[in-house]
């Protein structure tokens, strides 16, 4: 059985009603949810800046182990040169040998400037490592609070938004597709989230730009989906003006 427009205009305006007040639940919970997320995204980059330093040190560590090891390397050689000059036979011979000796002195030289420079660097990651710590543990604080907030506020319309989803899960179902697709679209581009709305007091309930007679004739007769030309709203009826009421 092919629906009417008039179904399918009260079946958009009983899902509006329904998103509205899930609105209104949601907008209790104010700034808290988004509040939350920021500081989960500060807490997951305060761990990685931890867990960098952490890798950036190892690697440090690793690097002195290097230079050490460097360092005894070129010990050996120089003790080993050593012994060898005393049993040189000429000036050359000797003076090559120094030359081996000296370079092998540079190399350890090099080496401990550069163990220092580790050292140093470690030292400073440490302590950023332990100033990430501080403010993380704090940060972890205020989301435990935000969370606890939140949490109060969520248990006390868990029960009615539990029930509005399902509904609005039913209701979703009454509607074509496409239609639902607009819908959405319409809602999630308003501010008040507002995508069918009556014509009140003569203008579109949702940008209260005026609505002409004609159109809101056609809007009453409801054989066909009318948007507002100002917002894309769509119409679902015309309110009558206490002029009306009184007349009636």
């Amino acid at each position: 059985m092919e629906t009417t427009v008039a179904q399918k205009l009260e079946a958009l305006a009983k899902l509006q009603s329904i998103d509205s007040k899930l609105d209104e639940i949601i907008q209790v919970r104010g700034d808290l949810p988004e509040e939350v997320r920021d500081l989960e995204d500060e807490l997951a980059g305060y761990d990685a800046r931890v867990k960098r330093f952490e890798a950036e040190i190892v690697k440090l560590e690793e690097d002195i182990n290097t230079y050490k090891q460097t360092a005894k390397e070129a010990e050996k050689l120089i003790k080993k040169y050593a012994e060898q000059q005393k049993n040189v036979r000429n000036n050359r011979e000797y003076e090559a040998i120094s030359k081996e000796i000296e370079l092998q002195q540079l190399e350890i030289q090099v080496c401990q400037k550069k163990a220092k420079e580790a050292a140093f660097k470690i030292e400073s990651k440490n302590e950023e490592i332990t100033s990430t710590k501080k403010v993380l543990s704090e940060r972890k604080k205020d989301l435990k609070t935000k969370k606890e907030e939140l949490e109060v506020i969520t248990d006390e319309s868990k029960e009615e938004e539990t029930k509005l989803i399902k509904e609005r899960e039913k209701q979703a179902k009454m509607i074509e597709e496409r239609l639902l697709v607009s819908y959405n679209k319409i809602r999630a581009n308003a501010i008040n989230g507002l995508a069918v709305v009556p014509v009140k007091r003569d203008a579109c309930g949702g940008c209260f730009n005026t609505v002409p007679p004609q159109r809101q004739v056609d809007i009453r007769e409801k054989k066909k989906i009318i948007v507002c030309e100002h917002c894309g709203r769509i119409f679902s009826h015309v309110e009558m003006n206490v002029s009306e009421l009184i007349k009636k």
